[in-house]
């Protein structure tokens, strides 16, 4: 029997993984007919403490990346995804998601990449495998 997901929540930060997991995300969208989530996080841990302080910059940073998950979104559509939303949120990725996004968004699969573009947790263990531990939903982790 195969599953059938509604709602589909993919991660994305450019990274070849990210970008393999959206591709999938993507597939699987357009096989289920179902709504897919693009996520990205805001990480302000990579900022210095100037860039923290200047809304401004937090601001522009937002709106650079709002701008960037369009592309995505058009991407989405264009490949035939009917239904395309996109999503931002600040904080630690792995936890971001998995205690603010998941909550809010209700999807019935996370999908994504296994090593992030940048930030700690590159050097630091797996936002991944953060996810797939301590995500109520099932995940899918594409490499």
């Amino acid at each position: 029997m195969t599953t059938i997901f509604r709602k589909i929540l993919v991660g994305v930060d450019d990274s070849p993984d990210a970008l393999l997991a959206f591709k999938y995300a993507i597939h699987q969208a357009k096989r289920d007919q179902a709504t897919l989530v693009i996520v990205s996080i805001l990480e302000s841990e990579n900022m210095n403490v100037y860039q923290v302080l200047d809304t401004d910059f937090v601001h522009g940073e937002y709106a650079a990346l709002k701008d960037h998950l369009q592309g995505y979104r058009q991407q989405a559509l264009d490949a035939g995804v009917a239904d395309v939303q996109v999503m931002i949120a600040e904080g630690e990725p792995g936890e971001t998601i998995v205690k603010d996004v998941i909550p809010k968004v209700q999807p019935d699969i996370l999908i994504v990449g296994s090593i992030a573009k940048q930030g700690v947790s590159r050097h630091f263990g797996s936002q991944a495998a953060y996810m797939a531990k301590y995500a109520p939903i099932s995940v899918l982790v594409v490499r």
